[in-house]
């Protein structure tokens, strides 16, 4: 048999497989597919109004990549099946075929059309989802340092901040964020929405609160070794019980639990531990609010302290790491974080810089401090 038969053979022998039966395989494999895309549960809570927007678009794109990756996965599949190599044809030419210019119209036009009916559905929806409310929305301030987030408030006229994020439900919320050392990312999944912190630069987005409960915040961007442990908490409270929080953050640090009434425009006192006469109450609004005009980091942002009101866990609980500690362990903990390490912590996350941004009496008002409050 001569090579020209021998392909002319080939040609009529492959192909066993019709267009029927790629097509029922491929509606098949793709029901199955979409229904395993959308019963998966991809995401945690919806607690914002946005949330529910952004959900639907996702469930939008399963079901139309599903049966795209579907088709190419068939074509290739029927393929190599019908028209793969068989023993003894190694040396022996393809059939000879001509391109269907039809078809590739076809499949080339289709995707298109669906790729941008897809990119304007979901303009769409980030249209809808960052345009302002037409009446007036709270506006927080969020900055990040390593490894911590800070919160400023301006409720009424009454400035403080917040090493926890509170919110009421159901009010339109904008964040405008920014870093004071490297790009952090902030991120609450339950919000589903995200943007980058980066230094010298304010980014905002805004979302509704829609449930209550509580939500964690995580950095998303790679910031250093403290990146893990770079999370604290949003808690969406009812429109009473957040007032009631205001009431009790906005107080002076000696009437607070948990914030510090340290935001600009407070006087010197409260940019920061000033030299309050105090020296317990300076050290408690230093611990809860840092100072911000030295970059200080809050201590509060980080650890735990019950007489503070504070309960992060990026830092060692330190009701528990200092109790029955002496002025000199606190002490050197503050101004040399990386001498010793807490157990099951690692190092370079507490900030080594607090013997610059804080005075010697702020050191020693805090040393005090979390003397007498770890007892």
């Amino acid at each position: 048999m001569s090579p020209e038969e021998t392909r002319s053979e080939q040609a009529q022998d492959r192909g066993g497989h019709s267009v029927a039966q790629m097509v029922g395989v491929g509606v098949l494999a793709s029901a199955i597919g979409i229904a395993i895309g959308l019963l998966i549960d991809w995401f945690p809570d919806q607690a914002s109004t946005q949330a529910q927007s952004i959900d639907t678009l996702w469930d939008v794109l399963i079901i139309a990549s599903v049966p795209m990756f579907v088709l190419v996965t068939v074509v290739v599949g029927f393929s190599i099946l019908d028209f793969r190599m068989r023993p003894g044809e190694d040396d022996l030419d393809g059939p000879p075929i001509h391109g269907n210019t039809r078809l590739e119209i076809v499949w080339t036009a289709i995707p298109a059309v669906l790729i941008v009916g897809l990119c304007v559905y979901t303009y769409v929806v980030l249209t809808d989802i960052e345009e302002a409310p037409a009446s007036q929305e709270r506006v927080v301030r969020v900055t990040g340092q390593q490894f911590a987030w800070t919160f400023a408030y301006n409720e009424g006229g009454r400035k403080f901040n917040s090493t926890q994020l509170y919110l009421p439900e159901g009010e339109s919320v904008k964040f405008d964020v920014t870093s004071r050392d490297v790009i952090h990312d902030f991120w609450v999944p339950a919000f589903r929405m995200k943007i980058d912190a980066v230094p010298g630069i304010t980014t905002n987005y805004r979302i509704t609160p829609r449930r209550l409960g509580n939500y964690p915040v995580v950095c998303a961007e790679l910031c250093g070794l403290g990146h893990a442990f770079m999370r604290q908490t949003a808690h969406v409270l009812s429109g009473e019980d957040f007032d009631a929080w205001v009431q009790r953050a906005s107080q002076p640090a000696r009437a607070g639990a948990g914030t510090a009434a340290a935001g600009a425009g407070q006087g010197e006192e409260a940019q920061g531990g000033g030299e309050a006469s105090d020296g317990a109450t300076d050290a408690k609004q230093l611990f809860t609010a840092g100072n911000e005009q030295t970059g200080a980091t809050a201590c509060g942002a980080c650890h735990r302290l019950a007489d503070a009101g504070t309960s992060a866990q990026t830092g060692p609980n330190l009701d528990e790491s200092l109790d029955g500690k002496d002025a000199a362990y606190i002490e050197r903990a503050i101004v040399e974080p990386g001498a010793e390490i807490a157990e099951g912590f690692g190092e370079n996350i507490m900030p080594p810089n607090y013997a610059d941004t804080l005075s010697p009496a702020q050191v020693k008002a805090l040393v005090d401090y979390l003397g007498k409050v770890t007892k």
